[in-house]
């Protein structure tokens, strides 16, 4: 029986430097029926004639050249005109296993779920260790799934990024990634965990993420980052409308947790520092307000924290330091 065919969408956009080992590591897959589409966001350097010269010694390998439309523009272009089967996203920076699509796939296979994840690790360029974890599966579905956006930071990374899965293809038939917007995996993977109905996680590191692209949009604080509050609020919309009721106390923890969390990174050196700050403020006490059925179920001294920062930011963040020292 015919493998079922593979697409895995790579956005480019400044990575000359970085492109080759992505593609490369992407030709070397084990699981041979794919079809690699490299979508040139318009970047000024040379990685379109670089994707060119690919695709010309690869017929696996297509190309998209389009103006720019940043990273949630480049991913749905590639939605758009994937044939295959499965969908995979892999950043142009970043690079993955020689069974990275194999044991993805084999995990759908044999579980039956619309969506498989792996773990990611972070890399500076190095090869990835063979020695990368047990290998288990575990299922998750409905409200446990939607739980694990919620649980620590590493966790929580691991199952909301867009690029250490792969994805039965007929769930984008409704779902893009929101153009003109970051933090775009947060606006859209729930929305994708909620039409699947159940994930595999492997636990295995396949994919490497790397961080030593010093243009990443995320390394940068200003008030576009605000965007990822407008994310959690449309996730605590949908929540609300689609029954996941019972994790609206986590949804409205998070969202006041990162109001502080963004007051603090809005150093002296910050654009519109002051006036990012009063709205931070703003917005906090706006989501107590809104989601105080919710909030109210949260430990009390989560609660009498939100009140300290409201009246003194300054003495919240110096009781926070010093218990974060103490351990």
């Amino acid at each position: 029986m015919t493998e079922p065919l593979i697409s895995i969408i790579v956005p480019v956009y400044r990575v000359e430097s970085y492109l080759s080992r992505c593609v490369d590591s992407l030709l070397a897959q084990t699981y041979q029926n794919l079809e690699i589409i490299l979508v040139d966001d318009g970047s000024p350097d040379q990685c379109p004639q670089i994707c060119e010269d690919y695709a010309k010694k690869e017929e696996r390998i297509h190309v998209i050249h389009q103006e720019n439309r940043g990273l949630s523009g480049a991913r749905n272009a590639g939605i758009d005109v994937a044939k295959g089967e499965y969908l995979a996203f892999v950043d142009s920076d970043d690079y993955v296993s020689d069974d990275y699509i194999q044991v993805m796939y084999d995990a759908i296979k044999a579980t039956g779920c619309a969506i498989s994840q792996c773990r990611f690790t972070y890399t500076k360029g190095e090869k990835l260790k063979e020695n990368r974890g047990t290998g288990a599966f575990r299922i998750y579905r409905g409200n446990s799934l939607m739980e694990k956006l919620y649980g620590n930071e590493e966790e929580a990374t691991w199952f909301v990024v867009a690029w250490n899965k792969l994805y039965r293809r007929d769930l984008f038939e409704t779902i893009r990634y929101p153009e003109g917007r970051i933090h775009e995996d947060e606006a859209t993977t729930y929305l994708l965990f909620d039409e699947a109905k159940k994930l595999v996680f492997v636990d295995r590191v396949l994919y490497g993420y790397f961080t030593e692209n010093t243009g990443s949009i995320t390394a940068i604080f200003s008030r576009k980052r605000l965007q990822w509050l407008e994310a959690q609020e449309e996730r605590i919309r949908f929540f609300d409308e689609h029954g996941y009721t019972g994790l609206m106390p986590s949804a409205y923890r998070k969202l006041c947790d990162a109001c502080i969390t963004f007051y603090f990174r809005c150093t002296d050196n910050v654009e519109e520092a002051a006036a990012l700050k009063k709205e931070l403020k703003d917005r906090l006490k706006a989501y107590e307000q809104q989601g105080a059925e919710w909030i109210e179920k949260l430990p009390a001294r989560t609660r009498m924290g939100y009140k300290l920062f409201e009246i003194c930011p300054a003495i919240y963040g110096k009781l926070l330091s010093r218990m974060q020292e103490a351990g």
